[in-house]
This record gives structure tokens, C-alpha cells and sequence, in this order.
């Protein structure tokens, strides 16, 4: 299965109001697997900015101003796209805006959804834990997923946080990217199992390379924040 994780960043809420994206970040999954593709870029809105969304983003009108425009960008975004699923939080937002911008781009292909389909990882979350909080800060709480460098939106940066999330949520996690993937195991060969009504969890353990990338990416954060908790929870 080939997924995009995508996320965007706006001028303001409502593309109704003429607002548009001004960051688009995906992430490439094929069978819950990281592949290391990505697809990212800014563009320029050719309007100002919400102070709203200013303050959230922290991406400016100066910053924008030789940024391409989606219309230059549309073909390869939906290139990357095509035939697989989007894993979007809060997919109507995000596709609303990116239809938007394709129909005023004059594109050929007036949804993205013609070319993809998409989960909402929102609907998915309120089904699992009715009555909650379900923004993305709510749920890297919930499954102990790290997003302390998100002082500010980005598109990437969120998709990213949003990947460790949807495995989380899926029954796949593995923090930053190396995620365990489970499969179904028949009575036969379930040996020495208890039955407990709940289907037999798969252990599939990491080989001396992914052990050694775990290793390289928990010191990539002990670097960058100073500690690393996963690495005190495994010496306790």
C-alpha cells in the first residue's frame, strides 16, 4: 500500500475569502514503511497574510514574495500523489484548499481526489476516542508521540508528526520512523499463545541495521534537545 502523509499552510481559513496555501509538506509510506521520498514547497499566495495565521506559521509575506505559484507546481504535486492514499488530519481543510487552488489554476483535474483517496486521521481519532481532544498536539500527548521542536506550524514538519501519529493509531508505531508492522497469525501458527479474544500480536524485532539507525537517531536528538527520554526509559 502506497500512502502520502500531506499537510498544508494557509493565509487564513477559508479559501471561500480568497485565502490560499503557501506550504504544502507529504511524506511517502509503502506499506507502513517510510521510503525517505517527500515532496515539499512554499509558495507565494499573491496576498497578504492573516495575522492569525501569521502568528501560527511564522511564514511571511517577504519570505513568499519568489516562491513559485501552484499552478507551477500542480503537475508535480499531483505526480507524487497519484494512485495512492492521502493521510491528511482534518482532510477537508487541506483538499478544500488544494481543489481551490487547482481550479483557479485552470488544471485539468478539478479534485485531487480524482487522482487519490483520502483518510482523515480527525474522523478516524474522534472514532477511537469520542468525546477527546483530537488535534495533533492532543494526540502526540495520547500516544507519547515526540513533537517538541513544533513551536510553529509547517506543512513538513507537521507531516512528519502526523506519520509517528497515524502508526500510532493504526497499531503500527515506532517513534521517528521505524515502525513495527503487524500481520495476522492463524491458529496453527500461533503456538504457546494465551487466547484472549483480541488477534495475536506479531513481534517482528529490529536486525543489527535498523538497531544501529535507532541508535544514530536517538543520539540526533539528545544533540538537539539535550535528552533523549526514550534512552532514560531504556536504562530504567
Amino acid at each position: 500500500m502506497r500512502q502520502i502523509v500531506l499537510d498544508t499552510e494557509t493565509t487564513g481559513l477559508d479559501p471561500r475569502q480568497g485565502h490560499r496555501i503557501i506550504e504544502i509538506g507529504a511524506l511517502e509510506l509503502i506499506d507502513r514503511q517510510l521510503t525517505g521520498r517527500q515532496y515539499h514547497v512554499y509558495l507565494n499566495p499573491e496576498r497578504e497574510i492573516e495575522q492569525g495565521a501569521l502568528e501560527v506559521h511564522g511564514i511571511t509575506e517577504e519570505f513568499l514574495r519568489d516562491k513559485p505559484l501552484f499552478g507551477e507546481i500542480a503537475d508535480d504535486l499531483l505526480a507524487f500523489a497519484d494512485g495512492a492514499e492521502l493521510v491528511i488530519h482534518n482532510a477537508p481543510f487541506d483538499v478544500g484548499f488544494i481543489d481551490n487552488e487547482l481550479l483557479l489554476a485552470g488544471h485539468q483535474h478539478a479534485s485531487i481526489t480524482e487522482i487519490a483517496t483520502v483518510l482523515d486521521t480527525l474522523e478516524m481519532a474522534r472514532d477511537l476516542h469520542p468525546g477527546q481532544r483530537n488535534n495533533l498536539d492532543a494526540l502526540c500527548k495520547r500516544y507519547e508521540v515526540d513533537n517538541s521542536s513544533r513551536s510553529l506550524h509547517g506543512a513538513l514538519l507537521d507531516a512528519e508528526i502526523l506519520t509517528d501519529v497515524f502508526l500510532a493509531m493504526t497499531g503500527g508505531q515506532v517513534d521517528l520512523g521505524l515502525s513495527l508492522e503487524s500481520s495476522s497469525v492463524s491458529a496453527d501458527e500461533d503456538h504457546g499463545h494465551h487466547q484472549t479474544g483480541h488477534p495475536a500480536l506479531f513481534v517482528l524485532k529490529a536486525d543489527d541495521e535498523e538497531l544501529a539507525q535507532h541508535e544514530m537517531r536517538l543520539s540526533d536528538i539528545e544533540k538537539q534537545s539535550g535528552v533523549c527520554l526514550y534512552r532514560e526509559a531504556e536504562s530504567t
